[in-house]
């Protein structure tokens, strides 16, 4: 059999062995052992591609960086607001480089150590040696900035911030001190981010993924509008101003965007449900959905991508 194909194979069971022995390992992690997701897939950011194409080449060929007289840097921070796709960079970059991607919510990791009560010291452990026998592997911790993820509350001041980041900088030294390991980190908080995470030999090269407006956002409509055709096999939207459907409306970010998009899209599907005659999707079938989405931003501080009606 191809290494190719065993490698998948293999980095999935070790993982999975690893985080059956650790719970908060297992709650906080995901691991895609063959990632397919490719840059194209990505609206905007262009100069955020252009570092995650960069960076790669510490994989696929680093004696690139020998004939210039540097070498790679030991990690990425990958820094901007929520739902602008540096999850979706960090997967890009594990497509690029043929490895395993492994994602680790910190903020989660973070509460499951501590209401968990796990033995740091053996998890540490058991992180370093399954990291070392794993296959080439892109690592994302995702949300550095544990203390105000709004996935936790947001704003978390009972949190040990001094034991919490001796234990993540210690997982995050581990990893990066790993041969076959990409490091990347992410943060939608990074004017709070500590310090510490972004000296030399940590993440040290800093990627913006600051969406320009309206082009990005328009440009991640159409990307995912042609992904739903392709799935469903068949034409789905007629000739749509995207433009106009994202107008002045900047209080979305891309992700967001891609909900209402396909919001619009479950609307249509209940309609064909209920009997009804249903049309492909247009500029005001969007710009309807457009219109709940602000009027759910009103009540709420930060709507739930998704969650509105």
């Amino acid at each position: 059999m191809p290494e190719t194909d065993i490698r998948p194979e293999r980095a999935q069971n070790l993982w999975a062995s690893f985080a059956r022995k650790f719970e908060p390992v297992a709650l906080a992690t995901s691991l895609d052992a063959q990632p397919d997701f490719e840059l194209s897939r990505i609206g905007g950011l262009v100069a955020a591609k252009e570092e995650i194409q960069t960076y790669a080449c510490a994989a696929t060929a680093p004696e690139i960086y020998a004939r210039w007289g540097t070498h790679p840097p030991s990690g990425l921070l990958l820094i901007g607001g929520r739902s602008v796709g540096k999850r979706l960079l960090a997967g890009a970059l594990a497509t690029l480089t043929h490895t395993s991607f492994l994602t680790v919510a910190v903020p989660r990791l973070v509460l499951e150590v501590i209401h968990r009560g796990a033995k740091v010291g053996e998890l540490v452990a058991g992180w370093s040696e399954t990291m070392q026998e794993m296959p080439p592997v892109t690592v994302l911790f995702n949300e550095l900035e544990f203390s105000q993820a709004e996935e936790i509350g947001a704003r978390r001041s009972d949190l040990p911030v001094g034991p919490v980041m001796d234990f993540l900088l210690d997982l995050l030294d581990r990893t990066i001190a790993i041969e076959h390991a990409l490091v990347v980190g992410a943060t939608s908080h990074p004017d709070t981010l500590r310090r510490a995470f972004v000296q030399p030999g940590r993440l040290e090269r800093i990627v913006e993924c600051t969406p320009i407006f309206p082009g990005d956002v328009v440009a991640t409509l159409r990307i995912h509008a042609e992904e739903a055709e392709k799935r469903a096999g068949h034409a789905l939207f007629d000739a749509v101003d995207w433009s106009a459907v994202v107008g002045d409306y900047r209080a979305p970010a891309p992700g967001d965007w891609v909900h209402v998009l396909h919001a619009t899209l479950r609307r249509k599907a209940r309609c064909e449900a209920a009997g009804e005659r249903v049309a492909t999707v247009t500029t005001p079938d969007l710009l309807a959905e457009v219109a709940r989405w602000k009027q759910a931003a009103s009540r709420l501080a930060t709507p739930s991508p998704g969650n509105y009606v």
